[in-house]
């Protein structure tokens, strides 16, 4: 199993703490977000990981070569992190896209139980991962369902009439890695594309096929997309320790 790791962005809403150093770099409870994310996926069985970097990339580069043994780990450059979105990283390294694998964005903290119940859910091509709690905002990356399977997904969705929020992990299995980079790829014929995210594509393919979703309710995991978000964080990765102990 592998896992791609999208963190090629600065991370401009947690200015001035990114001013100089990537998102995936800041220190939570005592090591990097990404230093975590790699513990996780390890814990879970995952140990051959691509990390699609940009802004301070030199940084995340020296933080996966002090990585031990056990872990194939590898960074991956999106030239053009400044001036497109995450569909564009997506694209960049669609050639890891051959078997099956675990997406998630780069700012996404989870405990081990998060992972580890995605990849015991049934091996349909694409599953979604996503959370519900009582209500959602502007920023939420929100879902509407029919029962388990997912049927529109973006921030765009009316709050009154969504049934949860995405957490940034998707798993791929059997066709889903092809059927993925080909929706990637049909997607990018459009130049405007290169601003979308990655997610707008899942949601184009909700419309053509099955996609399902995994519910991580109970479980720990956070986003770090201000700084009060830093706090949460430094309480999943208390779960995390427990994880890899």
């Amino acid at each position: 199993m592998r896992a791609i790791i999208l963190s090629a962005g600065q991370g401009k809403r947690l200015l001035p703490l990114t001013s100089d150093t990537p998102k995936c770099a800041l220190n939570v409870g005592g090591q990097s977000l990404l230093e975590w994310q790699l513990d996780m996926l390890a814990a879970c069985g995952v140990n051959q990981v691509t990390v699609v970097v940009g802004y301070g990339a030199e940084q995340v580069e020296q933080l996966v070569q002090n990585r031990s043994a056990g872990q194939q780990v590898e960074t991956l450059l999106n030239a053009d992190y400044a001036v497109s979105d995450n569909l564009v990283s997506c694209w960049m390294v669609r050639e890891r896209m051959d078997q099956d694998f675990v997406l998630l964005n780069g700012d996404t903290l989870f405990e081990a139980a998060v992972l580890q119940r995605l990849l015991l859910t049934p091996s349909e091509a694409v599953t979604v991962t996503i959370n519900h709690k009582k209500a959602y905002d502007a920023d939420d990356m929100k879902v509407k369902l029919e029962g388990t399977r997912l049927v529109n997904i973006g921030k765009g969705l009316s709050s009154d009439d969504v049934d949860g929020e995405s957490i940034g992990m998707i798993l791929f299995r059997g066709t889903g890695p092809q059927l993925f980079r080909s929706s990637i790829e049909a997607a990018l014929e459009n130049p405007a594309a290169r601003k979308r995210w990655y997610l707008s594509v899942i949601n184009d393919m909700a419309q053509t096929m099955p996609v399902w979703t995994c519910s991580a309710d109970g479980l720990a995991w956070c986003e770090v997309d201000y700084p009060a978000d830093l706090e949460s964080a430094v309480e999943v990765v208390q779960l995390c320790r427990c994880g890899v102990q």
